[in-house]
């Protein structure tokens, strides 16, 4: 039997047969390079597709540069193009090959064909290389007066980068003035918007620094700019129009008829096809008209018309957007969109980012006529198969029910919900149901009946759980098995993970033991106890909070945990009303869908509580080398954002005490080791305050079955105080080793610190704070950041003794606030380091 034949196929144009691929490529350019034979130009555009492919793919074809220009010498438009794309590709990895497409790209710009002209005019200056700027400026000045309106443009965008590039060239040679000439009295409208684009942009830039250009940057708000524009704007295309219109949107009118008259110009772009166009329109009829209180608000009728067709009739998308911005409307006047709520009822097939926004919207615009249709529309999407659209359905009945409107419907609606066989409908309706009783007292009988059927171990979400125990504690005198399901909860204490629940637990019980004593007694004991194990610094806080104020009087005690019930008259808003207003000002933008100011997303400082940013290449080492600088590519790749941010992992390391100036009594697994101790670091950090006297038997510690040593046992002697901390003046710690130990050790301290007036006002720049720092034999090893916030991270070393005190200290100049966290490697000395920092902190600026 004869073998298969070979198969002969024709490898792809995007793999590579062999190594010697590329050569045979150089060859075959080489040859075709100077050959003016029939079919030459269908050749070199198979070996020129060729080239690319490998290139797309990561193939390094550098080595045919020369080859690829020489080539490029044709009328072949397309060939043109792709020997355009491969320079583009290559100039920027090799800046001294760009050197051998300067001629050739120069020629191409004289070329009779504009369409060669604009794209070879574009290449050059898509080549991106500093010291081939010189070779711009040419072209860019001829491209600008070129009589083809494709060249122009290509031309003015250009110059902008060759603004960003160089822009003491661009400045130099004077291209701002060209492109505002060309901007007021060129024919093409989209050279006009590019010329409008580029000047913005390079005036904004310049502004900071040039009065010149910030004059200049104001006379594109003149009346005589604006009005040109303006009366060109249906030439322009949708994205230039949006430019225009934004430009509109800061122009200040001398009086109300110059209003009407931009306004009545107008008008008709409100029924634009383009979402884009029609909001920017938008943003100039409410921005001109924020001073008129009465026009402000025939505007908002004007427009209501023309989004609510945007958001019917556009995408998934589009209709999200313009929802967002129709939201943002809505909360300045609700009662304008009242009537036209069903605008806003779901529909099967919308995605769930816009079913979500659409009820934001529909708990929005609810009001006394139309609270009962919505929650109607409302309740029929808790059966939502989608899961989180159910939920939020649910808590936009609760938002309705909280605004006072229809109460007494909506209140039996939502124990309807409790009633219901789902655990998410169950436990978003306990939710609520605890807000509403806190609003609306005069209800709990009603909802107490419903909520007592439900069994704590059916409710396995923390939120809904704490709920539940909220209301177990808080109307535990009308839930006849209040304490029994309490006292099943504390059993069951060290299997429940939410440290939110173990808090509620803890509260409740108080509260219960207050109104049922005799029944809560030993439950309360017990929940003290466990609650002063618990690792979690705040359950361990609050039990011994509630231990120490029993302790000291029970009466008070009542009257801090179980105060008179009041009803909360205004639940806090998520936003404050200065957020709403800058988000309002920036109508038609990112900020409107993120619901938060463009400062919160796109300044640096802005990017998260301890976040700095990653561009900071430097950081300056030590007080008293406040001039030196270390690269940050001196750092190790695992340790390079070591001083730039905080590691996750550190913050579960905390030790238990979390530098507190006290200890809670001790549990050894029974009920009658609470011991009060106090601490052997408390009489360093706090000389000054008299150590707490022996424990002694108190009536509560009996009442509670908290057993504590009898009188007649021997108190113990108490501890000598250590000598006070001292530190060495001349500590040397290297970037490295402090590198490793923020790394090891644990978190000792981490507190906030209120830095004086006069030490913001001193703080001009880090190197004013790393002096006065190390003045207390407190060093700098490194700092950075901008203002408001500033990151410094410090070391000490106690005085004869090689041990050391690692600091990261985060000073927000706005809020006056500074982010302490303190490492040591001696951890019971770590709060006596943590008041000297602080005390050297308090005097900065006091001199």
């Amino acid at each position: 039997m004869a073998p298969p034949a070979p198969s002969h196929r024709t490898p792809s144009p995007s793999q590579p047969s062999g190594k010697s691929e590329v050569s045979d490529l150089k060859s075959q350019l080489r040859q075709l390079a100077g050959s003016r034979a029939p079919g030459v130009e269908d050749s070199k555009r198979e070996l020129f597709k060729k080239v690319i492919s490998y290139m797309t793919i990561g193939i390094d074809v550098s080595s045919l540069f020369g080859e690829m220009v020489m080539c490029s010498a044709t009328s072949d438009i397309v060939l043109k193009k792709m020997c355009y794309l491969y320079v583009g590709n290559y100039a920027k990895v090799n800046p001294d090959l760009a050197l051998l497409t300067i001629n050739f790209l120069q020629r191409d710009c004289k070329d009779e064909d504009p369409m060669i002209r604009g794209l070879a005019l574009r290449s050059l200056c898509s080549l991106r290389v500093a010291n081939l700027v010189e070779y711009l400026v040419g072209p860019l000045g001829s491209g600008l007066k070129d009589n083809n309106s494709y060249v122009r443009m290509v031309a003015v965008t250009g110059v902008l980068k060759l603004y960003h590039i160089s822009a003491s060239t661009c400045v130099d040679a004077d291209f701002p003035a060209t492109l505002k000439h060309l901007m007021l009295n060129d024919r093409d409208t989209q050279v006009v918007a590019n010329c409008l684009s580029a000047l913005q942009e390079i005036l904004t830039s310049e502004a900071s620094s040039l009065e010149e250009a910030s004059r200049e940057r104001e006379a594109l708000l003149s009346k005589a700019v604006v009005y040109y524009l303006l009366n060109r704007i249906k030439e322009f295309n949708e994205w230039a129009q949006c430019l225009i219109l934004e430009l509109v949107s800061k122009y200040v009118p001398s009086d109300s008829n110059e209003i009407f008259d931009i306004m009545n110009l107008l008008e008709d772009r409100l029924q634009h096809a383009n979402g884009a166009v029609v909001l920017a329109t938008t943003k100039v009829f409410l921005h001109l008209t924020l001073s008129m209180t009465d026009v402000h608000q025939q505007v908002y009728e004007r427009i209501k018309a023309p989004l609510l067709t945007l958001v019917s009739s556009g995408s998934p998308e589009q209709s999200y957007a313009v929802l967002s911005h129709l939201h943002l409307l809505v909360m300045r006047a609700p009662f304008i969109f009242s009537s036209d709520y069903k605008h806003f009822y779901c529909q099967y097939n919308e995605p769930s980012y816009v079913k979500k926004l659409k009820l934001e919207m529909l708990t929005a615009v609810a009001n006394e006529s139309n609270t009962y249709e919505i929650v109607t529309e409302l309740c029929e999407y808790v059966a939502n198969v989608d899961i989180p659209i159910a939920r939020e359905s649910i808590r936009a009945v609760g938002k309705i029910a909280l605004q006072q409107y229809d109460v007494n419907a909506i209140v039996d609606r939502l124990l309807q919900f409790l009633e219901m066989e789902k655990d998410y409908v169950t436990a978003e309706a306990l939710v609520l149901v605890k807000d509403l009783l806190r609003k609306y007292p005069q209800w709990s009988h009603d909802c107490i009946a419903v909520v007592g059927s439900i069994s704590s171990k059916n409710i396995q979400e923390p939120k809904a759980k704490a709920a539940l125990i909220w209301m177990l504690g808080e109307y535990s005198q009308d839930m006849h098995d209040a304490p029994y399901i309490l006292e099943s909860l504390i059993e069951n204490w060290d299997d429940e993970p939410s440290a939110e629940v173990r808090l509620h637990i803890l509260t409740a019980v108080m509260k219960c033991f207050f109104k049922r004593p005799p029944e809560t007694q030993k439950a309360l004991g017990v929940a003290l106890a466990v609650g002063l194990a618990d690792f979690h610094q705040d359950v361990h806080d609050r039990a011994l909070f509630y231990y120490r104020l029993l302790q000291y009087n029970v009466s008070v005690a009542e009257r801090v945990v179980n105060p008179p019930k009041q009803a909360v008259s205004v639940f806090a808003d998520t936003q404050s009303s200065e957020v709403k207003d800058r988000i309002f000002d920036e109508f038609n933008s990112l900020s409107v869908i993120y619901q938060k100011p463009s400062y919160m997303f796109t300044d640096k400082e802005h990017r998260g509580p301890f976040e700095f940013s990653d561009e900071l290449g430097n950081l300056s080492l030590g007080a008293e080398s406040a001039d030196a600088v270390v690269p940050a590519q001196q750092v190790e790749a695992n340790d390079k954002d070591l001083l730039l941010s905080t590691s996750v992992e550190e913050e579960t390391r905390i030790v238990s005490n979390n530098g507190s100036a006290y200890s809670a009594p001790s549990y050894e697994g029974s009920v009658g080791a609470l011991i009060p101790q106090a601490p052997s670091e408390f009489a360093v950090s706090n000389p000054s305050i008299p150590e707490p006297a022996p424990p002694s038997n108190s009536p509560i510690d009996d009442l509670l079955g908290l057993g504590l040593p009898t009188l007649s046992a021997p108190a113990p002697a108490p501890a000598p105080s250590p000598p006070p901390l001292q530190l060495n003046s001349k500590a040397v710690l290297a970037p490295g080793t402090f590198q490793q130990k923020w790394r090891q050790l644990p978190i000792s301290v981490s507190l906030e610190h209120a830095v004086s007036p006069r030490g913001i006002a001193a703080l001009t720049s880090p190197q004013v704070l790393l002096r006065h720092m190390q003045s207390h034999s407190i060093h700098c090893i490194a700092s950075g950041g901008q203002a408001p916030n500033f990151k410094f991270f410090f070391f000490a070393q106690k005085q004869g003794d090689p041990s050391n005190f690692l600091v990261e200290c985060i000073i927000n100049t706005a809020s006056a606030k500074a982010q302490i966290k303190v490492k040591a490697d001696d951890q019971s000395a770590s709060q006596a380091f943590s008041s000297l920092f602080q005390t050297a902190l308090a005097n900065f600026g006091m001199l």
